[in-house]
Parts: structure tokens; C-alpha cells; sequence
């Protein structure tokens, strides 16, 4: 135990990172037990030992990594317990999902010990609160994803913008002026990098490339009990995704592409969506006939796009990319079958500066976004804008 105690008061010594994501005052750090569930990269460690560094006494509190060589011969039930017997109010669990057992050991702390509290980080292909013990009367799990535009300017640029609700930019009461920061400069910067916190790191390729096989070789066969050498397969299907511009999926000519029955390419896309690497446009359909169908499928982030693509990115799937990415955090976004997006009522169509209003004409609530302009003229609205969301 004083290993690992060690090993946290070190890690706290040289944690340098004052910038809070947008989760930071949504996520009720008072909670028995909280979750913070997310894809690989977007910055869920550094939460984690902000709130430790900022919130919780060290002497009190303990950061411990789920895969860590003291768990071979150690339980998180057996530690929890020494904790508590030690005068500690505070178990801090990072990638929770590399421990055996873990739902089952959580629902257990959680039980046994009430007055020590549990936060802890998992990938998000788990499904966490449908493990094998319930967590979902216990645990508080929220979901993290990366950067938005606005948290790049600030993290970056050290430009401060506050939230806008997507009402205040459909109104026009967006009260922020950019312009003496050349946003259009600075969202071309996003575009290739920001959404990944550690963007202006050395090395952001390698990390980048380590996140993505990580994920495609080890989470999602592992999660989902696939054999690993699936891991190609959807590699390749990721670059397909990313090369193309946004298209309704047709399972049978995929899976003749990555060698796979069309049953298998369904599964392979649920798990990579699950895990932050693309994301399905359902359509509009309700009622009766369900949650609706696959309209276009994407990768799940602009940066991504970027690395896996590169001078194949095709610019109209970036624009769509990077709308649906950002509005989602907040909002339930669908595929119009007027224009590029339906999102609680209102119609988006998503182009260039010169993308025109014909696909809008027959939407109650239409607007037009467009790239390349800085301003916004009554329906017409810049692409930019729809990253301040979050």
C-alpha cells in the first residue's frame, strides 16, 4: 500500500494542467460513486488528478491506475477496505475497465463501504452500468468527450469564451467578438489537431496512432470478446470511413472490403462508434418503427479524420463531421431528409461560403451553416459557431 501512496503523491507534485474541461462543473463530485466514462485520449486522467489536486486532502485520498502490478496480488475490495480502516474518505480508480471483475468489486465497495467514495475513469465501449453486478442504482457516469472549439481557443490560445446554447446562436445572441483573433485561422488549426487535449504535445502523431490501434486491437476485441486478429479488419474499415465522403452504409459491399459477413461489419461499427471512433446518423424515423436507420455514417472527430486520411480528407465530410461531433454533446442530432441534419426540430444544411438555401425552403425552421465566413446573416450561420456548444 505505501507503493501506491507513493506513486500518487509523486504524480501530484508534477501535475501541471490548470485549464478545467467542460465536465468539470457538470460532474457532482459529492456522489458514493461517480463514473467518467470516455474514448481514449480525451482527457479523462487529468480530471481525475484535477479533482484530486484541487478538491481532496492527499492524506485522505488515493489515485490508483486499475492494471497497476499491486493488483496481481491485491483486490480493489481488500484495498478499499485498508483505505477506509486508515482514516481515507477517497478511492480514486483510473481505467477501471483493465481490472477483472470490476463492476462486481465496485457494487461491493459501494455496499460494504458507504462513508469511502469511488470515482473512477473507463473506456467507453464498456457499458457500464449493465456489467455483471448493477451498477445503475450506485454509480453517478458521466460522459467525456474531447475538446470543442471553444475549450481549444482556451486551452491553446488562452482566449476565454463562455458556452452558448444552440437557441442564443439560432437567435443571433452569440456576444462574442473573434475577429481581431482570426477565428477562420484558428479553426483550421482545431480542424487538423484540437480535438485531442494533447495536441500541441511532442509526438501527437505516434500518440494519435497508439490510441487508435490500442483501441482497434486491444479494447474493442477484448470488450467484445472477438478474436484479435479482428484488429485488422477494423483498421480497415476505419480507413474506408474516413477516406469517404459521408454515405449511407451498405454492410454487404463493406463487408467485402474488410473480408466479413455483413452480420460482422454491423457489430465492428457498433463497437468502433462505442468507442469513439466513428458515429451513425440515424434517420428521423419514430414511433413504432424504432430509434430509425443508419443515413451516413463518419468518423467520429475532424482530427481523426485528419490523421487517418490526410490529403483524402474531403472537405464536405469534414464540415458534417465536425457539426455532428459538436452539437451531440448537447443535443440528439438525425439525418433530415431535407437537408444534412435534424436537431430538435431544426434544419441544418452544411456547406461552403456559397452553399445556397434551396435544401432549407421546405423546413418549418431551417438555416443554412456555412464554412469560411465569420458572421452570421439571419439563417445563414458560420460553421465555426457550432463549436462554442460545450
Amino acid at each position: 500500500m505505501q507503493y501506491l501512496i507513493e506513486l500518487y503523491r509523486t504524480l501530484m507534485d508534477r501535475l501541471m494542467a490548470p485549464y478545467h474541461r467542460y465536465l468539470w462543473d457538470e460532474v457532482d463530485w459529492d456522489a458514493q460513486m461517480v463514473g467518467i466514462a470516455g474514448p481514449r485520449g480525451v482527457g479523462k486522467t487529468t480530471l481525475l488528478l484535477q479533482h484530486a489536486s484541487e478538491h481532496l486532502r492527499r492524506e485522505e485520498s488515493l489515485y490508483v491506475v486499475a492494471d497497476d502490478l499491486y493488483f496481481a496480488s491485491h483486490t480493489l475490495l481488500d484495498t478499499a477496505h485498508q483505505l477506509r480502516q486508515w482514516g481515507y474518505r477517497h478511492f480514486l480508480i483510473d481505467e477501471i475497465h483493465k481490472y477483472p471483475n470490476w463492476s462486481r468489486e465496485l457494487k461491493l465497495i459501494y455496499d460494504y463501504l458507504p462513508d469511502l467514495q469511488v470515482v473512477f475513469t473507463a473506456s467507453s465501449v464498456l457499458d457500464i452500468l449493465s456489467g455483471e453486478a448493477d451498477l445503475s442504482r450506485r454509480a453517478l457516469v458521466y460522459h467525456m468527450q474531447g475538446l470543442s472549439f471553444r475549450e481549444f481557443l482556451g486551452l491553446e490560445h488562452g482566449i476565454n469564451v463562455p458556452a452558448y446554447s444552440l437557441q442564443q446562436l439560432l437567435d443571433g445572441r452569440m456576444n462574442t467578438d473573434l475577429t481581431s483573433h482570426h477565428p477562420l485561422r484558428l479553426f483550421s488549426e482545431y480542424l487538423h489537431k484540437g480535438y485531442y487535449p494533447f495536441s500541441q504535445q511532442p509526438g501527437y502523431d505516434i500518440r494519435l496512432r497508439q490510441i487508435i490501434n490500442t483501441t482497434l486491437e486491444n479494447d474493442i476485441p477484448a470488450f467484445a470478446k472477438m478474436n484479435a486478429q479482428v484488429g485488422r479488419k477494423l483498421k480497415h474499415l476505419l480507413t474506408i470511413i474516413a477516406e469517404s465522403v459521408p454515405f449511407k452504409p451498405n454492410y454487404t459491399k463493406l463487408g467485402q472490403e474488410v473480408d466479413a459477413n455483413r452480420a460482422a461489419v454491423k457489430e465492428y461499427i457498433h463497437y468502433m462508434e462505442r468507442a469513439g471512433l466513428v458515429v451513425q446518423l440515424l434517420d428521423d424515423t419514430g414511433g413504432i418503427r424504432g430509434l430509425g436507420k443508419t443515413e451516413k455514417l463518419y468518423v467520429d472527430n475532424p482530427s481523426l479524420m485528419w490523421h487517418l486520411a490526410d490529403a483524402a480528407a474531403d472537405r464536405g465530410n469534414m464540415r458534417e463531421t465536425f457539426f455532428a461531433n459538436q452539437v451531440r454533446v448537447r443535443h440528439e442530432v438525425r439525418a433530415s431528409s431535407l437537408a444534412d441534419f435534424l436537431v430538435e426540430g431544426n434544419t441544418f444544411e452544411v456547406g461552403g461560403r456559397r452553399k445556397g438555401l434551396r435544401q432549407i425552403a421546405q423546413a418549418e425552421r431551417g438555416y443554412v451553416v456555412r464554412d469560411d465566413i465569420e458572421y452570421p446573416q439571419a439563417n445563414i450561420l458560420p460553421l465555426w459557431h457550432f463549436g462554442l456548444l460545450y
